[in-house]
Formats: structure tokens, sequence, C-alpha cells
């Protein structure tokens, strides 16, 4: 009798753990096929896009960049130089200093001659207190506002920049990126031929710059990182911005822009009332809710994205520092999805309701559970003799060639749109970081995402936490 339940067990293990890796893989395998068709239609337009005409357009909306900067006075500078020398006339660049400890806001004054103005601040979402508005006495910095703040965290920033502006759309970017020049008119090309749509927020591709060679706020030359870690966050970064986020925007199901590089409606953000301090995943939360609001009210509107380079970035080196940003990154799905839960099989969202919602869940949520849990019954199954050896060894060669696979390709797919990387030597290295990933890397993603589970339910969150950064290679060093 114990033993007829325990092969039922095994059984119904057995299939379960099929069919939750077919559904995961066929899932990963439409998206990328999505993605492709949608990434080749974009480089077919932006071949044929006139930029030099969207400069000086009458058309082009007003568009403020807003960056907050915590403890970062290793780029402060550069980056500031970088987001002043962007090619796009109708904008204004807020650096908000979010309680910085180090001499973040000393560096922005002395090198761009700052001064404390009298302007008011108007608080119209509420924030932390601001302690002063600075401005350069230079022309050539006429563009730049830089406001001091007490800490409040990333999103409280952010809030404050869009209390400060008054342009039509708003920037978030991280001020450690480097931003392409031509970025922001790239940006907003689905702004100006939106139509009847509503575009509520249109995002773009974000890359790593480690090891790359910075001169004057420009990336120069890219390499793939040296180190291990680099490189696989770059393989990362590719699956999740050429092969995932083209699908969900070609459908209009996209829940992230990402918090590095995105511009928003400021009017919406207004009517929803910003950016959501209560959670580490504001960036989310704030598409979910803009979403929400365009559907509930029966708006037509445009969740977009770019499938270009347009926004450079330094990863994290080393694994305690990477540990506790996808900590961080766990802990803000949570969040989202439970903010959102009257999303889920709900009608009046459309393919967020019945796809985006659910895959969110089941492949993001519930993934690290997933695989450890069924490494942990397996291991259980063993010591007892009822283990399937045969099915076991053909799903783990199923699912690590399905994994290298998609890396490869997203590697692939980089090198025929792009062509970012000069030395074949990179490639490959890229390809060989790949093909160790699910060995190496993979099992600790699920470690920190297990343990971001924990953290949330026991109320262990760390809010927006640091991150130490080594600054951009300069040329020549």
């Amino acid at each position: 009798m114990i033993n007829t339940i325990l092969n039922i067990i095994v059984q119904f293990f057995e299939y379960g753990v099929f069919f939750y890796c077919m559904f995961i893989l066929s899932s990963y395998l439409v998206i990328s096929l999505i993605s492709t068709v949608s990434v080749k239609n974009y480089t077919r337009r932006r071949s044929i896009l006139d930029h030099a005409t969207l400069v000086s357009s009458p058309y082009q909306p007003s568009i403020s960049i807003i960056a907050p900067a915590y403890n970062e006075s290793v780029t402060i500078v550069d980056n500031i130089r970088s987001l002043l020398s962007l090619h796009y006339t109708n904008m204004t660049i807020i650096i908000v200093n979010d309680g910085s400890k180090d001499e973040t806001l000393q560096m922005a004054i002395d090198n761009y001659d700052l001064y404390l103005t009298d302007q008011e601040y108007d608080m119209q979402i509420d924030t932390k207190d601001v302690r002063g508005i600075y401005k350069s006495r230079k022309k050539a910095f006429s563009k730049l506002i830089v406001v001091d703040k007490h800490n409040g965290g990333k999103a409280d920033a952010i809030n404050v920049g869009i209390n400060v502006t008054e342009t039509e759309y708003f920037a978030c970017i991280d001020v450690d990126c480097i931003i392409d020049q031509d970025a922001f008119l790239r940006l907003v090309e689905p702004i100006m031929k939106g139509g009847e749509k509503k575009v509520g927020a249109v995002g773009g591709i974000v890359w790593l710059t480690n090891d790359a060679d910075i001169k004057s706020g420009k990336v120069m030359k890219l390499r793939a990182p040296k180190s291990y870690i680099g490189k696989i966050q770059v393989v990362e970064y590719f699956r999740a911005f050429l092969l995932g986020r083209p699908a969900w925007a070609a459908k209009n199901g996209m829940l992230l822009i990402s918090g590095a590089f995105g511009v928003f409606d400021r009017e919406t953000v207004l009517k929803v009332g910003g950016y959501n301090h209560n959670t580490v995943g504001e960036d989310m939360e704030l598409i979910m809710r803009m979403h929400a609001y365009y559907r509930l009210n029966d708006m037509p509107y445009e969740i977009a994205y770019i499938p270009d380079p347009l926004c450079w970035t330094e990863a994290p080196s080393d694994y305690d520092v990477l540990g506790r940003q996808r900590n961080r990154w766990t802990r803000g799905t949570i969040e989202c999805l439970k903010f959102h839960k009257s999303m889920f099989m709900n009608k009046k969202f459309g393919i967020l309701g019945y796809i985006s919602y659910p895959y969110w869940l089941v492949a993001e949520w519930f993934a690290p559970y997933a695989e450890a849990g069924g490494l942990l019954f397996f291991f259980i199954i063993a010591v007892l003799g009822l283990a399937n050896w045969p099915f076991f060894f053909a799903l783990l060669f199923l699912v690590y060639t399905f994994a290298i696979f998609i890396s490869i390709y997203s590697i692939l797919i980089q090198e025929l749109t792009y062509h970012k990387y000069e030395s074949v030597s990179d490639i490959l290295s890229l390809v060989a970081t790949a093909m160790l990933e699910p060995i190496l890397y993979h099992p600790k993603t699920v470690k920190w995402s297990i343990k971001g589970n924990i953290d949330h339910f026991t109320g262990n969150n760390k809010g927006w936490g640091e991150m130490t950064r080594k600054g951009f290679k300069k040329d020549g060093e």
C-alpha cells in the first residue's frame, strides 16, 4: 500500500516537472521568436528614419531627464557631462541628490559652478523634504538642475524630480548610466507617431560597460568583461532586452521598463500618484499602475519599447553586490504582483490579465520554488531508490541544451543586429560563458531568489540598498 502511494506521488512529480518545464521552454521559444521579428522590423524602420529632421522638429515633446543619485561621487561628474551632451533640444537635466553620504553633491557643485536658488518646491506628490534647488552660473550648463533632498530612496527621489519639472514627459534614468547622444531622438519616435493613442511610457535597451573604454561620457570601445560575473550579466541582458521585452511590447503586454532608462508621460504619472515608495520594485509597479489606469478608463494607449542599445551602465562586479541586487529584484516582483493581483485572469486587462501577469507569476515568482523543490524532491526519491534515472538525465539534458541555445541565440541576434563587439574572441568568450551558466551561475540566481522570497515574507526588506562601483574605465587606462 505504501509503495503504491509512493509510486503515485513519484509519477505525479515526474509529470508535474515535465509539463512545467515544457511550459517554460515553449514560452521562452515563442517569446524569442516574436522578439526576433520585432527587432528585425525595428532595424528596418531605423535604417530609413532620418533622425536629423527630428533634432529641429517643432513637434518634439519636452523632456526632463531625472537621475536619482545616491553615493555616486565616483561617476557623477562624467555622468552629468554625458547627459548635457545629448542631442535633444527641448530638454532639462534634473539630478536628484538623495541624501548622499559621500561627496556627490559637492562634486556637482564644484565642477558645474552651481548656486543655491530661491525656487519654491511645488509638492504635487508627497516626498521627503527638499533642502535646496541648484542651478549653474554658466550658460553652457543652463539646462542643468540639481536638487538636494533628505534620503528617501529611489522612488522618492524620482517623485521629487517629477514635482520640480513641468515638461510633457520625463525620463527616469540611473545617474551612473551613459546615454547615447541621439538616444532620446530614437526614444520619442513612438510618441511622435502615436496618433490617437496615448504613449504612456517608452523603454530602451540597457547594455553593460564593464571593462569598456569611456571618454568624456561616451562609450568609445566595447569589450566583453574580463570577469565571469561580468560576462554572464552581459548574456543575461541580451536575453532580457533582445529576446524578452520586444515581444511583450509588440503585444502591449510589457509589465516592466528598466529603472535605468525609460520615458514616461508626466500627466499620467501625476494622476496615478507618482512612484510608490512602499516597494523596491517601483519601476514595475508604476508601469502596472499605468496599465490599470488606461484600461479601467477605456483609454487607447501604448507602453512602447525601442530595441536599440541606447543606455550603458556598470554591472555589479562581485557576487555579494549582485546577490543584493537580485534579492531586491525578487522582492520587487513579489510586491508588484501582490499589489496588482486584481489583474490576474481579469478580462478588463486583456493580455495583461490572461498572459503577462500569469507568466510573471509562474515563470518569475514561482520558478525558484519549482527548481529548488524539484531538486529536493528528486534527492529524496533517489535516496528511497524510486528515482527514474533515464527520465532525470533526459530532462536535464533537454533543459541544459535549451538554456544554452537561448543564450547563444541572444548573442547571435546582438551580433547580427548591432555588432557592438569588434573582437571575435569577445563573442567566443560570451558563448563559452553561456555554456557554463546553467552549472556555475544559475544555482546562485535560484539561491538569491529564494532568499528574496524569505526576506519579503519575513519583513527583512532593505530598501534601495547600496552598490559600490569601480567607475568607468577611462580612455588609455
